[in-house]
C-alpha cells in the first residue's frame, strides 16, 4: 500500500488575494508531493507500507527512524493545512468551540494574539496550531516536520510557518501572512468538526 497525494480541497487560486495560485502550485504540488513520494520511495518493502499515515508517524518517531517520520509527519501536516484553510474562512467560531475559545482565551481577539504569537515566534520552519488535549484547548508551535499529534494532542487548525508556504506573496513578512490567515483563511467549520470529534475519543 502506498500513500496517496491528495487533491486540495478547493481551486488552485481560491485563496487568492491571500494565497496566490503560484504559491499553492509550488507548496501543493511540489513541497507536499515530494514529501510523499520521498515517504513511498522510503517504506517501500518495509513493515511501514501497510501502515496508514497517522500510525507511520508514531511509528517512525518511536523508532528514530527520521527520514521516514520527516516526510510522513510533512505529508500529514500538509494535508491538515489545506483544510486548515477555506475561501469562505475567517470571522468567527460558533457554538461549543466558540464557547471553548472564550474559555480559554477571554474571547476571539485572545485567541488570535496567542496563535500570531506562537506563528511568529516558532523561530525558522515550522507549524502554529490550535489543539485540543484533556485540559481544554491550546496553541503549540512545532520545528520542523513535528506534529502535535506524536504528544497525544489533537490538531484542530495550523498555519504552516515554513518561508516556502508565504515568500512569494508577503517575502520576509510572515506577521502579513498569519495575519490574512487569521483574518481571511482560518475554517473554523474544519476547526469546530475536529473539536466535536475529539469528544469521540
Amino acid at each position: 500500500m502506498s500513500i496517496e497525494f491528495p487533491g486540495l480541497p478547493y481551486a488552485s487560486d481560491a485563496l487568492e488575494p491571500h494565497v496566490s495560485a503560484s504559491t499553492l502550485g509550488f507548496h501543493h504540488g511540489k513541497h507536499h508531493k515530494a514529501y510523499v513520494d520521498k515517504l513511498n520511495a522510503a517504506i517501500a518493502g518495509t513493515t511501514y507500507e501497510e501502515l496508514p499515515l497517522d500510525r507511520i508517524i508514531v511509528k517512525a518517531h518511536g523508532a528514530a527512524d527520521t527520514g521516514i517520520y520527516n516526510n510522513a509527519a510533512q505529508s500529514w501536516n500538509h494535508t491538515f493545512l489545506w483544510h486548515s484553510m477555506s475561501p469562505e474562512g475567517g470571522g468567527a467560531p460558533a457554538g461549543p468551540l466558540a464557547d471553548a475559545i472564550d474559555a480559554r482565551f477571554g474571547d476571539l481577539d485572545g485567541f488570535r494574539d496567542a496563535f500570531r504569537k506562537a506563528a511568529l515566534g516558532q523561530f525558522g520552519s515550522g507549524w502554529a496550531w490550535l489543539v485540543r488535549s484533556g485540559e481544554g484547548l491550546d496553541i503549540v508551535s512545532t520545528g520542523n516536520a513535528d506534529s502535535p499529534v506524536i504528544s497525544g494532542l489533537f490538531p484542530l487548525v495550523t498555519l504552516d510557518v515554513w518561508e516556502h508556504a508565504y515568500y512569494l506573496d508577503y517575502q520576509n513578512k510572515r506577521d502579513a501572512y498569519v495575519d490574512a490567515f487569521l483574518e481571511h483563511l482560518i475554517n473554523w467549520d474544519f476547526a469546530a468538526r475536529n473539536f466535536e470529534a475529539a469528544d469521540a475519543l
